[in-house]
């Protein structure tokens, strides 16, 4: 159909294909606006029980410091382990395009056991506040760093929310260039652990996904003394901050995240996509989209099948995998740190080393998976997918929901999708900023804070400036 729709538009004459784009571009539009019509303009908040046992009549709502800690039994376990690991030799010249390749896994593991320093790692992590408070339930963690505030800055409250298979740690090189700034905004910052991920605790019931976390992160900013904040998030992050601001737009003032999701299943944009190799400007794609939508096939649909398997694992049976990684330091390390080469530039899956030292360090990687390792979260944190990726996942009130709220999208080159600006309207009513940032993957923040601690100051910048008009 492909190549019989490549040559239906070569037979046609330049001002008739224009006319058909701007029929189906109507046809969209009218598509479009009924479904906006349609569609509720907020998501209820409702309310959720994610202890153990029945919900008690009151709830402990202290804010309580709590402290990261370690111990030689915790060191010993994990020496024992890595050194009872047993290896497979890779394939010859496969690379990792079968996944971690063995060989560079050995080195990364010989680091790990007679180099790496989790002591030390955990003072870093110590170096901004931490705390946990019971919400619905379950404990709550989250860092909270205030900032240096020069005259004349305006501090805002901004809550940046992490992804799998990454941690609130993916944040420690951008808060720096948050929380002390030359722009006229500065921010005040707290990154929560989704719950079941990292120091905050599991759901204990089934049916955790992003709505509820949403919900739990606006309780969250309330009990801190917050009614207005901006958000920012990428991967389960984005879909979580989207969430916040579909359910309490009053709340959020600002969006920002670094995976752009929008719908891409309306009849505009399916032609969109077939017209748009050609004759981009009739669509509104630029040349950089059509750089990096095309081969739409290659792209789309085989790279995102090379890439998701674990995605059906987890969305399935998590508990069954998660089982070998909970057990086994060497494995959780491979199937953490493979997302980190191949996320990163999908190039990486042809080199010996999987990349992985190219944006980051083997200190900064490994205290990562320590993260999971140590709190046993991996499973937890596998079921969020089973969680959020059912059967009516397509329909969820957060899928026909638009987002009103000021956004601003950062389009990192080697996130796995590309959406175009053209399509961000299907979903985002209020785009200020969209930047087609120079470099980076999918762990933007980790990767390259200081593209996108920039990008996040200037569209702040915009929407403040607008909103004291």
């Amino acid at each position: 159909w492909w190549e019989e729709g490549r040559q239906t538009l070569g037979n046609l004459d330049r001002s008739k294909l224009q006319l058909l784009v701007l029929s189906s571009a109507g046809v969209g539009a009218v598509l479009c606006y009924l479904a906006w019509r349609q569609s509720p303009k907020t998501i209820p908040i409702g309310d959720g029980w994610w202890g153990a046992g029945e919900k008690p009549s009151t709830e402990d709502k202290t804010i309580h410091r709590f402290v990261v800690k370690t111990s030689v039994e915790e060191t010993e376990d994990l020496h024992r382990r890595i050194d009872q690991t047993r290896f497979t030799d890779p394939l010859e010249d496969s690379r990792f395009n079968y996944g971690f390749n063995s060989n560079y896994l050995r080195r990364v593991v010989s680091y790990w056991r007679h180099q790496f320093d989790w002591e030390k790692q955990v003072k870093v992590i110590n170096q901004y506040p931490h705390f946990k408070t019971k919400i619905e339930g379950i404990d709550v963690h989250f860092i909270h760093v205030r900032p240096v505030q020069k005259a004349g800055q305006t501090v805002l409250p901004l809550m940046m929310v992490h992804g799998w298979p990454g941690s609130f740690y993916e944040f420690y090189k951008i808060i720096p260039l948050l929380t002390k700034t030359d722009s006229d905004v500065v921010f005040e910052v707290i990154c929560p652990s989704i719950p079941g991920y990292g120091y905050s605790e599991a759901p204990h019931k089934k049916g955790f996904n992003t709505l509820e976390a949403a919900r739990i992160f606006h309780k969250l900013m309330e009990r801190l003394g917050f009614t207005e904040f901006y958000v920012q998030g990428g991967d389960w992050g984005a879909f979580i901050t989207n969430n916040m601001a579909q359910m309490k737009p009053e709340c959020v003032r600002g969006l920002h995240l670094n995976m752009v999701i929008a719908r891409t299943d309306s009849l505009g944009q399916l032609l969109s996509l077939v017209i748009g190799r050609y004759l981009p400007f009739l669509v509104g794609f630029t040349k950089e989209d059509v750089r990096r939508l095309y081969p739409y096939m290659e792209k789309n649909i085989y790279d995102i099948l090379r890439e998701s398997g674990y995605l059906h694992i987890q969305a399935t049976k998590p508990d069954t995998a998660g089982c070998g990684l909970n057990d086994s330091p060497v494995g959780l390390a491979a199937y953490i740190l493979e997302k980190f080469s191949s996320w990163t530039d999908l190039g990486n899956r042809d080199l010996e080393d999987g990349g992985l030292e190219r944006k980051f360090s083997l200190d900064d990687l490994l205290t990562n998976v320590m993260i999971y390792w140590t709190t046993c979260s991996i499973i937890p944190s596998m079921r969020f997918y089973k969680e959020n990726l059912k059967k009516d996942f397509k329909t969820r009130v957060d899928r026909v929901t638009s987002v009103y709220v000021p956004t601003g999208l950062a389009a990192f080159p080697d996130e796995l999708l590309h959406c175009p600006r053209a399509w961000a309207g299907s979903r985002f009513a209020d785009v200020r900023s969209f930047t087609y940032m120079p470099r980076g993957g999918h762990f933007a923040a980790f990767e390259e804070p200081q593209l996108m601690a920039q990008d996040i100051i200037q569209f702040v910048e915009k929407v403040e400036s607008k909103s004291h008009k």
